[in-house]
């Protein structure tokens, strides 16, 4: 079966909010909307013109990436991490996927009145903790405090400083028609792991967040297959379908993708049958997408499951000239299906 994608359009209307909603937080549609129609113009400047996880900046014959992100993870606790980890995991990864090594890290608290000390403590620990175990330093912060009810906790920004080795060059930009697309390992575990925890869902085993610093495993991978890594992403909030969605766009290219090569676990699987969500749109916090020369699809395939957080890696799909700027998926009955962009945001306050 071949369907003709060439001619596909959205038929949703053009969005007008007057007001902000969840969704313009949520990764997709909405939230792309508000960066090129309000952020963008208003803050003009080339570095932002990048679009990619961190800014790359020269300074003194270096190669700077420079990120920043904001935590509002609810709950502050869950299986396998908690908002600690993940602010320090989140920003480490954004910068890794430019090919960045991290360095530097700077922490801000925004701590709601009546949050019981010893759980901020906890936090703060793990956060350090996890800066300890990644090899970075956090080198600066602020803490401010809002009245009670005005803050769900605690809310955390982290800024990351990295440096992009010589040679590397990798952005979204940069996908050609032939690149293989691997994953890293299963998704969904993230998202499905803080909904489990919302909903008092119960399965044979815990679905535990896959919070986890990426760094390491991209520095293996462009050492194995030298320029081959064009493009790496963290498919966060939106999940897998965002991040494919937002590479076709940037590089002019076409996505497909084949569903029954798509790493998913069973209770993940379960999990989202129960709640009627696609697990592609489910948001990760230890997993990358990458998109590399076809020539060293297998060598880098190799590479990525030889180390700790690459093991479940799979080769899911490859990139291909047209429908440019669509991403589409074989399905397990051999139809094939447009995989768009979430429009805003099915699990809020995931990350």
């Amino acid at each position: 079966m071949s369907l003709d994608f060439t001619q596909w359009s959205c038929p949703l209307p053009l969005r007008d909010y007057p007001n902000i909603v969840v969704g313009h937080g949520g990764g997709g549609k909405l939230t792309t909307e508000l960066i090129q129609h309000l952020f963008a113009p208003a803050f003009d400047d080339p570095a932002l013109h990048q679009r990619g996880d961190a800014a790359v900046l020269p300074l003194d014959g270096a190669r700077l990436a420079i990120s920043t992100d904001s935590f509002v993870v609810r709950p502050l606790f869950f299986p396998g991490g908690s908002i600690g980890e993940l602010a320090v995991n989140g920003t480490i990864n954004d910068l890794a996927m430019m090919g960045a090594q991290p360095r530097y890290l700077t922490a801000g608290f925004i701590v709601e009145e009546g949050l019981p000390l010893a759980q901020l403590g906890v936090i703060v620990e793990r956060m350090a903790a996890a800066a300890r175990a990644a090899g970075v330093r956090i080198v600066a912060g602020d803490t401010k405090v809002v009245d009670k009810g005005h803050g769900d906790g605690v809310f955390i920004n982290t800024t990351g400083i990295g440096v992009i080795p010589d040679g590397v060059s990798i952005g979204p930009d940069r996908a050609r028609p032939g690149d293989g697309v691997l994953i890293n390992g299963s998704i969904g575990d993230h998202g499905m792991a803080i909904m489990s925890v919302r909903e008092g869902l119960q399965f044979e085993t815990t679905i535990a967040s896959d919070t986890a610093p990426l760094h390491g495993l991209v520095a293996a991978m462009l050492e194995a297959a030298p320029g081959a890594v064009h493009v790496l992403r963290d498919p966060t909030r939106g999940g897998l379908a965002a991040a494919l969605n937002e590479i076709a766009v940037a590089s002019r290219v076409g996505i497909q993708i084949d569903e029954r090569a798509l790493p998913v676990s069973a209770d993940v699987q379960a999990a989202c049958e129960l709640l009627g969500i696609d697990p592609i749109y489910v948001a990760n916090e230890g997993k990358l997408v990458a998109f590399v020369a076809q020539e060293a699809v297998e060598t880098v395939l190799a590479c990525m499951r030889a180390h700790p957080l690459g093991r479940g890696a799979a080769v899911i799909g490859r990139v291909v000239e047209q429908p440019a700027g669509l991403v589409t998926a074989r399905t397990a009955i051999g139809g094939a299906r447009v995989i768009p962009m979430p429009l805003g945001e099915q699990l809020p306050r995931i990350c």
